[in-house]
C-alpha cells in the first residue's frame, strides 16, 4: 500500500527529536509516511538564535507560529511574527528567522515535498560529534539537500 494513502496519526512525545544548530526540531511526520508528499515538524529555537540566510530548491516551507517573538527575512527585511501568524516560503527564496525573544519560540515548519527532515537529521549526527560538528560536512549536507547558504541584500 502506497504511504501516502494511509491516515496518520502521532500522539504528543511520538516524534523523533532531533538536536542541530541550537534548536530542537521534532519530526512527527515525515516523507517515509507520506510517500514523500510532506513533512511536518515542531520546531523549538533559543533566544537570539536562528538560521543563517539560505534558499531551498527542492521544498517549500510553511511556518506556522505558536509562541515567542520570531522575526522572518526575506525580500530585503525582516518582519516580525507573533503567535498565530504563518510565513510561507516558496523555494528557491532566499529567507531565515531569528527568536528575537528572551524565551525559546515554538513554531510548525511544514515542508512539501519532504526532505527537510532528512537533511536536519544528517546535520544532527553531525552535532553528536566529539569537538562538534564540521562546519564543512555541514555545508556538504545542505547542499546535497537543494540549500544554499547566501549573503543577501538588505534594505
Amino acid at each position: 500500500m502506497n504511504p501516502s494513502s494511509v491516515p496518520i496519526i502521532v500522539q504528543p512525545g511520538e516524534g523523533k527529536e532531533l538536536h542541530a544548530f541550537g534548536d530542537i526540531l521534532t519530526v512527527l511526520i515525515g516523507g517515509a509516511q507520506t510517500g514523500g508528499k510532506v513533512a511536518v515538524m515542531l520546531d523549538v529555537t533559543p533566544p537570539d538564535s536562528g538560521p543563517p540566510p539560505h534558499r531551498h530548491s527542492l521544498e517549500d516551507e510553511l511556518f506556522l507560529v505558536i509562541e515567542g517573538r520570531l522575526s522572518y527575512f526575506t525580500e530585503g527585511r525582516w518582519t516580525e511574527v507573533g503567535p498565530g501568524g504563518a510565513v510561507y516560503m516558496p523555494r528557491g527564496t532566499i529567507h531565515s528567522y531569528r527568536n528575537v525573544g528572551t524565551t525559546p519560540s515554538r513554531q510548525w515548519i511544514i515542508t512539501t515535498p519532504s526532505g527537510f527532515e532528512t537533511f536536519f537529521g544528517r546535520c544532527a549526527e553531525e552535532f553528536t560529534r566529539l569537538g562538534g560538528p564540521d562546519m564543512g560536512q555541514i555545508v556538504a549536507i545542505s547542499r546535497e539537500h537543494g540549500i544554499d547558504y547566501v549573503t543577501p541584500t538588505q534594505d
